[in-house]
């Protein structure tokens, strides 16, 4: 068997080309070794190919997920988008949704902070729901349950000052540090450290866990733009994105 033939069966192989039909189980066991020699000859002297056949399978794994998380969006629509205890923020009735499962002490999840206030500042069509996701240790559950107390006791506009607070909070968040930012947003201290640990915050907590769970999310942040999931940073940054959701919606 030439090198050319090997290297004709070889794309076939990677191509699952339907004009060339191959089959190694029908060849003797020399005709097996001389194949299997010949296409170790072709990849070593052509090493490229593997190199090709890798990003291909990478793009197809790659746009996989993509459809498997639209698809866990669009099954999860109301937890998602209408849970009745996330804050929900910039124009209740913009065109395109952004949902941010966060978690205080995540180092992304603070240098985006920033981005996504611009978001919503210079683009009035868009409406941003937050989604307590503490998932890195104690100081994180202890920064959302304040977060949620501080939204129970005394409404959005002080839940945003409490976020602002508690993404940019340098120690940790200790019960005098969080009763520290209490105080400085104007909220009764006592009061919500009282309610941190009530089952009407615990049950926020769970039921975004149990989305999370059921949306495989193990990392911050995790974005949900339209009918998109993004785990991690976003490349090119929200704005890209939230316009892909429009064209898509068009």
């Amino acid at each position: 068997m030439t090198r050319l033939t090997a290297a004709l069966l070889l794309g076939s192989t990677f191509m699952a080309s339907p004009a060339l039909s191959f089959d190694i189980s029908a060849m003797s066991e020399d005709e097996k070794a001389a194949f299997g020699e010949a296409v170790r000859d072709y990849l070593m002297d052509n090493p490229e190919v593997l190199v090709e056949s890798i990003n291909v399978l990478e793009q197809r794994r790659v746009a996989q997920e993509a459809q498997n998380d639209q698809q866990l969006v669009a099954a999860n629509q109301d937890a998602i988008f209408e849970d009745g205890h996330s804050w929900v923020g910039g124009n209740p009735d913009g065109d395109v949704t952004v949902v941010e499962f966060l978690d205080y002490r995540c180092g992304y999840c603070r240098r985006f902070n920033d981005q996504v206030h611009a978001l919503i500042k210079d683009d009035p069509n868009v409406r941003l729901i937050l989604k307590e996701y503490p998932i890195l240790g104690q100081d994180s559950e202890a920064s959302s349950r304040f977060a949620i107390a501080v939204k129970q006791i005394a409404g959005d506009e002080a839940y945003m000052k409490a976020h602002d607070e508690l993404i940019t909070l340098r120690s940790e968040a200790s019960l005098e540090a969080l009763q520290g930012v209490a105080e400085k947003i104007g909220v009764d201290p006592t009061e919500v450290v009282n309610r941190m640990n009530t089952e009407d915050v615990t049950a926020v907590l769970r039921a975004n866990r149990q989305l999370g769970e059921t949306m495989a999310i193990s990392g911050t942040p995790t974005f949900i733009i339209g009918g998109e999931m993004i785990r991690g940073v976003p490349p090119g940054g929200l704005e890209e994105l939230v316009q892909a959701a429009r064209d898509e919606a068009s």
